[in-house]
Parts: C-alpha cells; structure tokens; sequence
C-alpha cells in the first residue's frame, strides 16, 4: 500500500496481509501513526472494496477520508506518480508479498531522498522535515 503526502511528496509504503479491509485498515493505521497529528488531515482513496471499513479507519486515526470519483485516478496524482516511480523498484507483475516491510521502507527511504523538481529540487524528506517544523 502506498501513502503520499501531497504537500511534500514523502512516501511511506506498507506492507498488507491481503486485500481484504481489516488488513488494509490495520496496516493503513500502524502507518498513520508516526505522523505528526497536524499532517493528519485527510486521505483520499479510490474506490476499492478494501476500504470498506473506511469508517473503522477514520475513528481510529481521526482523519477525514475522501473517495475520489469512479475512473478518475487523477484526482490522486501525486499517488498515482509515486506508483510510477516505484515500477523502477518494483516492475509490473511483480510478486510484492516477498518483499518484507523492512524492504519496502528501504525502498520508500531511497524515494524520500531523492530531490524532485516539484520541490525545487529539495527531497520530500527535506520537505517534510520543513513542514513538521512549521507546526511547533
């Protein structure tokens, strides 16, 4: 599962059990939790049956949760491009039930440090590290 933030681009990624809603709140929740309460706003998601217990999720993390419109997977672009930078990790058709969450953070470290141009060339670490220190 991938988690964006949109403002500064930072990946965290999550490895799930399977596809079913328990799992993907489970998983969803246990990363929510090391961000700051602030950068909690809101998260917006496709309509996939896994979120089925997106009200579970929303109680537990105390975030807003938004479904974007059927076939409109622009209204998650920056998700949608963070998948396209993980293809050069993980090519389509890859098995990702091999890779272990300590794999997948590697992979999400190396992402988060890399400087993009939509950041001024900053890396979404370097962002992020800017935002949380805007809050205190």
């Amino acid at each position: 599962m991938t988690l964006v933030d949109r403002r500064s681009r930072y990946v965290m990624l999550a490895k799930i059990a399977n596809r079913d809603s328990a799992s993907v709140v489970a998983a969803l929740t246990d990363q929510i939790r090391y961000l700051p309460h602030e950068l909690r706003l809101s998260l917006t998601w496709d309509r996939g049956t896994e979120m089925a217990a997106h009200k579970d999720l929303s109680f537990a993390t105390n975030i807003d949760i938004y479904f974007c419109d059927p076939h409109s997977p622009l209204q998650r672009g920056s998700n949608e491009n963070t998948n396209r930078l993980l293809r050069q990790f993980f090519p389509k058709g890859t098995d990702l039930s091999v890779h272990s969450q300590d794999q997948l953070d590697a992979v999400a470290r190396e992402l988060n440090e890399r400087p993009r141009k939509t950041l001024n060339y900053l890396s979404p670490a370097e962002m992020f590290d800017q935002c949380v220190a805007a809050i205190g």
